[in-house]
């Protein structure tokens, strides 16, 4: 019995110290998110991006003014001054409220104020951290996106 309960220590440590690199690739992965902000007319919402390929060549382009138009009134869309990277992205993924995504068929901002279904081709660059309501304003909008350092 002694030995089945030494065994069984020596596996539940070899297994907790086995977990410490995963532990410390995720604090690694929370250390290399971005912040940016968006100015849309007169709010200021922040946004948290994803490290991926496609948002850090999205982030290579601000800062950025757009203006973002309405489409099927569940995101505002904008076209980006040249098309983004999608090496490592999934072929497609499904949108809730507050995503900003790159729609890559078009090559197209989505900044999505309401959830969609799975669409092939987008990929989910961040979230915004609140206020998605500023973009249900109707009409064009006008937004400045930056980097937070």
């Amino acid at each position: 019995m002694k030995t089945k309960r030494s065994l069984l220590l020596a596996v539940l440590a070899g297994t907790a110290i086995g977990a410490l690199p995963a532990m410390s690739l995720y604090a690694q992965a929370e250390a290399k998110t971005m912040k940016i902000r968006l100015t849309v007319g007169e709010k200021v919402l922040t946004a948290t991006l994803r490290d991926n390929e496609t948002t850090r060549d999205f982030v290579s382009l601000l800062p950025l003014t757009l203006t973002l138009e309405d489409y099927a009134a569940t995101e505002k869309i904008s076209d980006l001054p040249r098309r983004l990277s999608t090496k490592g992205s999934p072929p497609g993924t499904d949108a809730s409220a507050g995503d900003i995504a790159y729609y890559a068929p078009w090559g197209n901002l989505a900044l999505f104020y309401r959830g969609a279904g799975h669409a092939s081709g987008l990929v989910t660059l961040g979230k915004i951290d609140g206020g998605v309501e500023a973009l249900r304003e109707p009409g064009p909008l006008k937004a400045r996106i930056e980097l937070v350092k």
